[in-house]
């Protein structure tokens, strides 16, 4: 089912799929976190994303009220990202996931692959008020 598919229904977590329905979206936000970042900033710390593919999911999730995008009139160009309300209210939700997945993943299961980008502030984590 596709995004546009999903959003006709009144179905809340429907609608929130269609939010999140990247494997990109969730990340970003675990990126961004309480902070303001640079799109450049955010394409260092997600480096496994495209340019392209970055840029396009950002324009989603400002749409969909995840994020703001803050432009200044200034040579060169700057652009900040930060999450608007509804988006600092998944990081309690995103940490669970978290958790979960490191509760009842199989052993031996993708332990190879590095994550430290999002676990930079770990210890913050639960200090984030929404």
């Amino acid at each position: 089912m596709k995004k546009n598919e999903l959003m006709q229904y009144s179905c809340p977590l429907g609608k929130a799929m269609a939010a999140l329905g990247s494997k990109w979206k969730p990340i970003i936000v675990l990126v961004i976190k309480d902070r303001k970042l640079r799109f450049g900033e955010l394409a260092v710390r997600i480096n496994v994303i495209s340019r392209k593919v970055l840029t396009d999911q950002l324009r989603e999730m400002e749409t969909d009220g995840l994020v703001i995008r803050e432009e200044f009139k200034e040579l060169p160009p700057r652009v900040e990202y930060s999450l608007t309300e509804k988006g600092l209210a998944l990081l309690p939700i995103l940490y669970l996931l978290e958790e979960w997945e490191a509760k009842y993943q199989v052993k031996g299961q993708h332990e190879d692959k590095d994550c430290s980008f999002l676990n930079e502030d770990i210890k913050n984590k639960k200090a984030v008020n929404v």
